[in-house]
C-alpha cells in the first residue's frame, strides 16, 4: 500500500511516521511540505502521490485561540478533510481522519456514543464536527476515530504543561469538574496501523468510530497522576500540591465539555482492539521521557 500522511511534524503524526512506515510506501509531509489551509495545494499533492491511503494527522488545535479566528479552524478542520476525502473518493483510496470529543457538549451523563448527536460548544468543535460532515457527504471510504485528551511527548500538550509548571511551582489549581480520558499518540498511531495491518482493505470497516483510552479521569485527577508518574520516572524530584477547583474558577475563551467520556465499544468490537487504560499509557510515555 501507499500511504499519504499529512501533519507528520505534529504529536500525532510523529507517533503515525513510525507506526504506518512498516507498512508500505510512506509519504509523510509536514506543514512547510503541505500546508491544509492552501486546498488546490491538497488536491495536486494527491494527485502526485496517488495513495492508497490517506491519513491525516494535521490540525487546527489551538482551542482557545480558534473563538478569535474561526476562519482559520475552519479552513484547516473543515474544509481541508472535505478536500481530502472529494480526492480520495476520486482515486479510490480510504481517508482515516481523527476529530474530538469536543463536538459535543458535555451534558450527557454517560459516556457518548457514535449516534449521539454532536452539540459543540467551541468553534474548535464546531469545526471538528464540520469536518466530519464534509467526510461523510463525500461519498469517499473513510475511517474517522473520534478521541479524546491527546498528549505524547512532542507538541503542545497538557501532560507537557503540568511538567513544566511542576518545576516552576510549589502548588497548582487544576479544573476537577471535567471528565474524559487521556489517550496517548502512541497507543492511537500504532492501533491506527493494527487496524490497516490486519485487514484486507476492500474488507475494512468504515466510518465513525471512538477511540480513546480506557477508564476516565478529571483534569485535576490527571495532573496528580503526572506528578506521580514522572516522580517515579525520575522526571520530578517532588510533587506540587494540586488543588481542585471549577471550571468556573478557571474561564476560558472556549468552553469544554464537563462530560468527555466517549464509548468505545463499537471500535472494539468491529476491529477486536481496545487501547490500554490511561494509566498505563501515561506510565509507558513518561518511562523513558527526558524533558
Amino acid at each position: 500500500m501507499k500511504i499519504l500522511l499529512t501533519g507528520c511534524a505534529g504529536q500525532l503524526g510523529r507517533e503515525l511516521k513510525r507506526s504506518l512506515a512498516s507498512l508500505g510506501e510512506l509519504v509523510a509531509c509536514d506543514r512547510r511540505q503541505l500546508d491544509l489551509a492552501q486546498p488546490e495545494a491538497l488536491r495536486a499533492a494527491v494527485r502526485t502521490v496517488v495513495p492508497t491511503i490517506i491519513v491525516n494527522a494535521a490540525a487546527y488545535t489551538a482551542v482557545d485561540k480558534a473563538e478569535a479566528e474561526p476562519a482559520a479552524a475552519e479552513a484547516i478542520n473543515t474544509v481541508a478533510p472535505g478536500v481530502l476525502a472529494e480526492e480520495a473518493r476520486r482515486i479510490g483510496a480510504l481517508l482515516i481522519h481523527y476529530s474530538t470529543d469536543y463536538v459535543f457538549d458535555g451534558a450527557k451523563p454517560a459516556p457518548y456514543t457514535e449516534g449521539d448527536v454532536p452539540a459543540p460548544l467551541s468553534a474548535y468543535g464546531r469545526s471538528k464536527h464540520m469536518g466530519e460532515l464534509a467526510i461523510a457527504a463525500s461519498g469517499a471510504r473513510h475511517l474517522i476515530f473520534r478521541t479524546s485528551w491527546v498528549y505524547g511527548l512532542h507538541g503542545a500538550n497538557f501532560m507537557k504543561t503540568m511538567l513544566r509548571l511542576g518545576r516552576e511551582r510549589d502548588e497548582l489549581s487544576v479544573v476537577g469538574d471535567q471528565i474524559g480520558a487521556p489517550t496517548w499518540t502512541r497507543h492511537l498511531a500504532d492501533v491506527t496501523a493494527l487496524v490497516l495491518a490486519r485487514h484486507d482493505l476492500p474488507n475494512l470497516p468504515g466510518g465513525l468510530y471512538h477511540l480513546a483510552a480506557a477508564g476516565e479521569t478529571s483534569w485535576h485527577g490527571y495532573a496528580e497522576a503526572i506528578f506521580a508518574a514522572a516522580q517515579a520516572a525520575g522526571l520530578l524530584a517532588k510533587s506540587p500540591v494540586v488543588r481542585r477547583i471549577t471550571s468556573a474558577d478557571y474561564p476560558l475563551p472556549a468552553a469544554r465539555p464537563a462530560n468527555s467520556r466517549l464509548d468505545c465499544s463499537r471500535f472494539r468490537r468491529d476491529f477486536g482492539l481496545a487501547l490500554p487504560d490511561w494509566r498505563t499509557g501515561l506510565t509507558d510515555c513518561l518511562a523513558d521521557a527526558r524533558f
